[in-house]
């Protein structure tokens, strides 16, 4: 048996004061993981609650594009190989859901106005997002698990950037730069999504040797300290981690923290 664990994030650049959020998701991941449930349970769980939460860039708190639309990203992997991921769909407050419904479809990503009528089909909650005037949003939330099985999970979701055009998509719903997750490791960015898709960040993690902090460490590395950047990861190994070269509000829940 695996040691279930969870960590969670609520954005490169956010401060102490969004903590509680991410407490909050955490908290309901691991209550999922001690009762035997599923890693993938445990991460859409945990998301849904930031999404749910309005000072953070997903879902409800998604931020405003330039024409004042709210647009949003948000993916799913599990380590047995299964991949969903929606992008800038709207009218949809709660995208990870979605996400998660194309994991054992034959097609794993869908954009715009056809992923929103793929979730109509499929029954997923419509409603208008109001989105976020924060004049800020480079970031996203999201969430790395294992389970008691030895399944890992990831799930992440965003609202993009503020005043972005229309249609722009960063690295979080980008399997490679913004997610990647295989038997040994699972790992989720967040920060400048141009830039860490650019550098297709997770997957560079994920191929490197040593420890989960040389890892992430060596992951942040190769950014310019102006430029915003965190990751979170999980290994196969028991390994729990969070690190960013700004503000990170972290949450890791396992029976040694």
């Amino acid at each position: 048996m695996a040691t279930p664990m969870i960590v969670c994030h609520g954005g490169a650049g956010h401060s102490a004061k969004d903590q509680p959020g991410v407490d909050a998701a955490a908290d309901a991941g691991w209550a999922i993981l001690l009762t035997g449930g599923s890693a993938l349970d445990a991460v859409l769980a945990a998301v849904e609650i930031m999404e749910n939460d309005p000072v953070l860039n997903a879902g409800t708190g998604g931020r405003k594009r330039a024409d004042g639309s709210v647009q949003l990203d948000a993916a799913v992997a599990t380590s047995d190989g299964k991949l969903g991921s929606i992008m800038a769909i709207e009218d949809t407050p709660n995208p990870v859901h979605v996400a998660a419904g194309l994991l054992n479809e034959p097609y794993h990503i869908l954009v715009g106005q056809g992923a929103r009528d793929w979730a109509d089909q499929q029954g997923y909650p419509k409603a208008k997002v109001e989105g976020s005037d924060s004049p800020s949003g480079n970031d996203t939330v999201g969430s790395v698990a294992i389970d008691e099985n030895g399944l890992m999970a990831v799930a992440t979701s965003t609202g993009g950037c503020t005043g972005r055009p229309r249609g722009r998509v960063g690295d979080t719903p980008l399997w490679g730069p913004g997610f990647w997750i295989d038997e040994e490791i699972a790992l989720a960015a967040t920060g400048i999504g141009e830039d860490i898709t650019i550098k297709m960040l997770c997957h560079r993690v994920a191929i490197q040797t040593g420890t989960l902090q040389q890892r992430l460490e060596y992951g942040i590395s190769l950014f310019d300290p102006s430029i915003e950047v965190g990751l979170i990861g999980i290994t196969a190994k028991g390994e729990a981690l969070g690190l960013a070269n700004t503000g990170l509000p972290l949450a890791i829940r396992s029976v040694n923290q």
